[in-house]
C-alpha cells in the first residue's frame, strides 16, 4: 500500500452552455476551465471526478462542446492520470458516451447510464507502475427506467417506495462488487463512489435552477444508501457546496459558477480529497469570481444608491433588481436605465413587486400569478397601468406576436 496520498479533485454541475436572462456565459466557463487546469498542476491532482451536469441541455451548442473537449485535451498534459465523468439529469447519456471508447484510451472514463452488467461501472484505476490505486463506483443519475420496472396497480406511494428501494439496491450491489475487486488486489485500493441525486437534508437556493429528480419523497435519498465501504462519495446536482448528513466524506462540490442571482453571494469551491490508507481528508478550494453578479432589493432610494455605487466599476457587473417599495412605480425600468447609463452595469432582470401585488389584488384572493395565463397577466397589466382603451388593440397585437415568437423558439430549442 502506497505511503503517498492519492489526490482527487471533485467537481460537478458545470452546466456548460447555460445563459442568464439571455446573457451568454461562455467566457465565464472558459475562464473557469482554464483556472481548473492550473489547479490540476498546482494541486498535483491524480484523479478528476466530474459528478454530472457537464452540459446544461441534452443538445449542447457547438461552443459548449468545444470548451468540453478542449479541456479534456488539456488534462492530458497535466499530472492528472484519470478522469471519471458521469451524466447528470441535464446531460444526454448517449451523447456523453458517444466518444467513450476513444476517451478511454486517454484514461477518461465516461458513464452515461447504468450498464447492463454492473461490473462495467466499477472502474479500477491503475498508477504508472500498473498497481491498482483506486476503485470508483461510477453511478450516474439513475433514471426511473434504468432501475425500476413499473407494476400494474401500483399507487404513487408504492412507486416511490420501490424506486427508493432500487436506488439503495443499486448502490449496495455496486459496492459489493467493488469490495470483491478490492480483495483481488494486493494494493487493497480504496473505494469511492459518485452520484447525481438529491440527498436528504440537501440545501438549495431559490433560482438556482435545480430540478427535482424524483417525485414525492424520492427526491431525498438518505445517506444510508451509501455503503461504509466508500471512503468518499462525490455527489452532483445541488449547487450549494455541502456535506450530507454531517458526514465530511459524502459531499456535493456545488456548481463552479453561480447559476442564478440567488447564488451571487455564495463562495463556490472544488473538493480536494486526499486518500491515504483508505482514509479521506477533504479540503475546499475556493473558486474565483469570473463574472460579478449583484442582486438589489428594496425601495427606489435604496436601489438607486446601490446602482450608483456599482457604476464606477470598469469591469462588467450583471444586476438583478427587485423593487418592493410602497410607491407604485410604472416607469421603473426607465429609471434604472437612466441610473446606469454609460456604465459597465447591465441590469438583466427587473421585478416590480408592487405592480405584481396590484395585479393580484384585482383577482380573487386565492388566485396566484402562476394560475393566470400570459394573456390574463397582460390584460391585468394594461388595467393596472390605466392604458387607454384606444391604445390596447395594437398593444395586444404586438404582445401576441411576441408570445408566439417565444413559443416557436422554445419548440425549436426542444
Amino acid at each position: 500500500m502506497s505511503s503517498t496520498p492519492l489526490t482527487i479533485l471533485h467537481t460537478s454541475d458545470w452546466h456548460l452552455g447555460r445563459s442568464l436572462y439571455g446573457k451568454k456565459r461562455y467566457q465565464e466557463f472558459e475562464d473557469f476551465l482554464n483556472w481548473m487546469l492550473t489547479q490540476l498542476h498546482e494541486q498535483q491532482v491524480d484523479v478528476l471526478l466530474i459528478a454530472g451536469d457537464v452540459f446544461d441541455t441534452t443538445t449542447p451548442s457547438n461552443k459548449a462542446q468545444e470548451l468540453y473537449y478542449h479541456f479534456l485535451q488539456q488534462v492530458a498534459q497535466s499530472p492528472c492520470q484519470h478522469v471519471v465523468i458521469i451524466a447528470g439529469n441535464h446531460d444526454s447519456p448517449s451523447f456523453l458516451e458517444a466518444p467513450k471508447t476513444l476517451l478511454k484510451a486517454l484514461q477518461i472514463h465516461v458513464v452515461g447510464s447504468p450498464s447492463a452488467n454492473i461490473e462495467d461501472d466499477v472502474l479500477v484505476l491503475y498508477d504508472a507502475q500498473q498497481q491498482a490505486e483506486l476503485i470508483v463506483c461510477a453511478v450516474p443519475y439513475l433514471r426511473d427506467k434504468d432501475i425500476r420496472t413499473t407494476q400494474a396497480g401500483e399507487s404513487p406511494e408504492e412507486k416511490n417506495q420501490h424506486l427508493l428501494q432500487n436506488i439503495h439496491a443499486h448502490y449496495h450491489a455496486i459496492a459489493e462488487r467493488a469490495e470483491q475487486l478490492q480483495a483481488q488486489h494486493a494494493s487493497h485500493p480504496p473505494i469511492i463512489a459518485t452520484g447525481h441525486l438529491f440527498a436528504t437534508g440537501g440545501q438549495t437556493i431559490d433560482g438556482d435552477g435545480v430540478r427535482e429528480l424524483y417525485v414525492g419523497s424520492l427526491n431525498r435519498v438518505p445517506a444510508a444508501a451509501f455503503s461504509p465501504a466508500f471512503s468518499y462519495v462525490a455527489l452532483g446536482h445541488l449547487h450549494v457546496p455541502q456535506m450530507v448528513d454531517q458526514n465530511p466524506n459524502i459531499r456535493y462540490s456545488g456548481s463552479p459558477l453561480p447559476m442564478g442571482f440567488g447564488e451571487a453571494r455564495q463562495q463556490k469551491s472544488l473538493c480536494i480529497v486526499q486518500l491515504l490508507a483508505g482514509q479521506a481528508t477533504v479540503s475546499l478550494l475556493p473558486i474565483p469570481v469570473f463574472q460579478k453578479l449583484v442582486s438589489i432589493r428594496g425601495d427606489w432610494p435604496h436601489i438607486h444608491n446601490a446602482l450608483q455605487q456599482l457604476t464606477p466599476s470598469e469591469l462588467p457587473v450583471w444586476v438583478e433588481v427587485i423593487y418592493d417599495g410602497d410607491e407604485l412605480i410604472s416607469n421603473l425600468r426607465e429609471r434604472i436605465d437612466h441610473a446606469i447609463e454609460g456604465s459597465a452595469v447591465d441590469v438583466l432582470r427587473v421585478q416590480n413587486q408592487r405592480v405584481i401585488e396590484r395585479l393580484l389584488q384585482r383577482t380573487h384572493q386565492t388566485e396566484t400569478l402562476e394560475e393566470m395565463s400570459v394573456t390574463e397577466v397582460f390584460e391585468r397589466c394594461l388595467t393596472a397601468h390605466e392604458i387607454p382603451e384606444e391604445q390596447r388593440p395594437l398593444l395586444r397585437e404586438h404582445y401576441q406576436h411576441i408570445v408566439q415568437s417565444l413559443e416557436e423558439n422554445d419548440n425549436h430549442s426542444a
